[in-house]
Formats: structure tokens, sequence, C-alpha cells
């Protein structure tokens, strides 16, 4: 019987030592669980507050590091640039810069050529990073994208350069004429005919003059402040009038066709501009007694209809590696042809310029010796009355920069013929 009660004594005290110690290891396990660990402070870190939104908000690329050069955010457009992959700043020369503002804790900053991502034509990104320490263990980087504004910086250094050239011909010219008449004032045959060439060369330099404002102008300014309906009847009779002396001497046949009751949205004066210069090109680079046709048409189009008008000529056509140049500013196709003419080099410039802020589009089709034809298309009043009505409409975001188009020349098949034009005296 004690030796029973001894047995069962024991058992008892045995079961409570047993759940004593299980108390204290449930205990100390939820006491370790709760405790941060050196683990959970490098793979969770906490940005100070408010940075999360001023990041959000920053028009930059956003990274931001951790002692362990681990990402701990990055902004969408810090993607896009290609700077995150993997979790992992992908840059090596910015990673190193934040290394080194952290390790001293100085502001750094670095201007660098980034290979685009998805291109395999070394085309070169142009970035400024930013390198600043954020708090005590976070570095914050903010990257610029410079590529647009080198681009920018590029084509006013180029455009200033051959305004430079171009007005220093005629001025030169000018100058050199004024030193022959003075040296021939007793010769009055040979002050006729440097007078002349004065002339000449005085209305080739006042044309560059007047295209270079007016394409100042339509880069500049909005042309739908002052929109209206425009027939393309008078648009086309006004390019043939401006037109009709230099076709007349040359003996070339003007003709226009499906203008009838077609009318686009829009400013008078830039698209009779756009208008004018095509038809006097065809006109200029046209053989004598040939053919100059101006057609137009509608077309339907997803986002409403198009009006289309070409120019088709019969000259001397231009050839593949010139097509993609020709709407350059001061690009000629035969320069010695086009200052003969008194051609400046902006006319395709203009037109291309009238065409994009007036949302369409020029395209050329051309085959050497058989003749040009340059398409404008263009949005037909009521649509696009409706789309800069739209536009206008309150609760859209003006801060969506869609990207407008640069009116980016495309080549297309040659234009399909339309009801017989009628010939023009």
């Amino acid at each position: 019987m004690d030796v029973n009660a001894a047995v069962a004594a024991a058992a008892a005290i045995a079961g409570v030592l047993t759940g004593v110690i299980a108390m204290l290891a449930f205990r100390w396990s939820e006491r370790e669980q709760k405790r941060p660990t050196r683990t959970s402070l490098h793979t969770d870190p906490v940005l100070p507050p408010g940075v999360d939104t001023v990041l959000s908000v920053l028009r930059s690329s956003a990274v931001v590091l951790d002692e362990a050069d681990a990402v701990v955010k990055a902004s969408s457009a810090a993607y896009a640039l290609g700077l995150v992959r993997g979790g992992k700043l992908a840059v090596e020369p910015m990673l190193q810069m934040a290394r080194d503002t952290r390790r001293d804790g100085e502001i750094r900053q670095v201007e660098l050529d980034l290979p685009r991502r998805g291109t395999g034509r070394g085309e070169a990104l142009a970035v400024s990073a930013r390198v600043a320490p954020l708090g005590s263990r976070l570095v914050l980087l903010l990257v610029e994208d410079l590529t647009e504004a080198r681009r920018i910086e590029a084509v006013r250094r180029d455009f200033v350069a051959n305004v430079s050239h171009e007005l220093k011909t005629p001025v030169g010219a000018l100058s050199l004429l004024s030193e022959a008449v003075m040296g021939a004032s007793e010769e009055p045959e040979a002050v006729e005919r440097f007078a002349g060439r004065m002339q000449i060369e005085a209305t080739r330099l006042t044309n560059l003059v007047q295209e270079l404002i007016d394409l100042s102008r339509v880069q500049n300014d909005d042309p739908l402040e002052d929109a209206e309906p425009v027939r393309i009847d008078e648009l086309v009779a006004e390019a043939i009038d401006r037109c009709r002396h230099q076709a007349g001497a040359k003996q070339i046949t003007m003709a226009a066709g499906g203008t009838a009751d077609l009318s686009i949205w829009g400013n008078r004066g830039q698209l009779a501009a756009a208008l004018g210069n095509l038809v006097e090109n065809a006109v200029n680079y046209s053989p004598a007694r040939t053919r100059v046709g101006i057609a137009a048409r509608r077309v339907t189009a997803p986002g409403g209809d198009l009006i289309e008008i070409a120019v088709t000529d019969q000259g001397i056509g231009i050839s593949d590696k010139d097509k993609e140049r020709i709407f350059e500013r001061f690009y000629r196709v035969d320069p010695a042809r086009s200052r003969a003419t008194g051609g400046t080099g902006l006319g395709l410039a203009i037109v291309k310029h009238v065409a994009a802020s007036h949302s369409g589009e020029v395209t050329v089709w051309s085959s050497e010796g058989q003749g040009s034809t340059f398409t404008l298309r263009l949005p037909e009043a009521g649509a696009a009355r409706d789309r800069a009505t739209d536009d206008q409409t309150p609760g859209l975001d003006e801060d969506d920069e869609t990207g407008q188009t640069d009116g980016t020349t495309t080549v297309s098949s040659p234009y399909e013929p339309f009801s017989a034009p009628e010939v023009l005296p």
C-alpha cells in the first residue's frame, strides 16, 4: 500500500514539472517571435513618415536603398528606365555613389549616358543622378531623364548654325554686288546687271526671313485658338493663284478636282501656307509643259472622317535616301536647283508642323523620274471641332502628356486617282 502511494506521488510531481516546463517553453517561444531579429530589420525597413507620399508625386525616378543595397522603394519610372531589376539597382555607377554617400553622408550628383533597354541601335539614355542620405540607414536616389532636353538643345544648335549659314549667303552676295556697282559706276550696263542680281539676292533674303517667321509662328502658336471651318476649294484656289505666274512661265497646267463640299477645322492662314508650299514646290520642281494636279477626298477613319488633299507633279522625283529627310529644316534634295528657284529649304518643314498642330500628318510617295505626290491628311471640320470640344471638357487630366506627334513623315503608296480634275487657266 505504501509503495503504491509513493508511485502515485512521484507521478503527480513529474506531471506538475512537465506542465511547468511546457508553459515556460511556450512563453519563451512567444517572446522570441515578437522580438525583432536582424533578418527582419534587414528585409523590412521602414521609410520615414511622409517619404512614401513625397516619392509618389515626384516627376523624377526615385529609388530608396537600405544598408545592404537592397531596393526598399522604387517608382514605376525607375523600372521603366531599367534602373531596378530583380530588386537590385542595376546601374553600377549609381550603386557606387549610393555606397559612398552611405559611408560619408555627402550628397552626390553625376550625369550618365545609359544604354536603352530593348534597342539594338546603341542609343544612349542621358540621365542626371543625385544621391542623398535618408535617415541613418537609407539612401535616396533621384534620376532625371535628360534625353529629350539634350535632343532639343541639339536641334536648337543645328537650327542656329543653319540659319547663320543661310543668311550669310545672300548677305555676302549683296555686299560683293554693292562693291561691284560702286566700281562700275561709269558703266550703265554693268550697273544694271549688278543691280538685277542685288534684287534677286534681296528677294531671297526677304523670303528666308519671312519663312523663318512663319516657321516660328506655326511652332509656337495654337492654331485652334482662332480655328474656323475652312473650305477646301477656297484653299486650293488660293494656292493656285499663288503659283499662277510661275506655272504660266513654264507652261505648266494646274488642275483641281474633288474639292467641292469639303471643309476642315483649323487656322485658315496656316492651312493656306501649308498647301501653298506644296503646290509651289510641285511647280518649281516640274519640267516645262507638264501637269500639276490637286485633288481632295473624304476618307473614313476610326476617330472620325479625314480629308485628304494630294498634290501630284510630274517632276524629277525624290530618291529613297532623301525621302526621310525632306521635311527637315533647310534640307534640299537638289541644293543647286533649289537656290535657282529661290527655295529656302523651310517650306516642307512648315507643312509638317502645320499638319501636326492640326492633328494631321503629311505623307509622300515619289519615284525618280516619275514625279511625286504629297498628301495632307487632316480631320474634317465636324470631327475636328468635336475633338477640340472634348479636349476642353472639365474633368480631364491636364497633366496627362500623351506625346503630341512630331509630324513624322511616312512613305505611302501612290495616291489613287479621283474623278477627272478640272483644268484651271
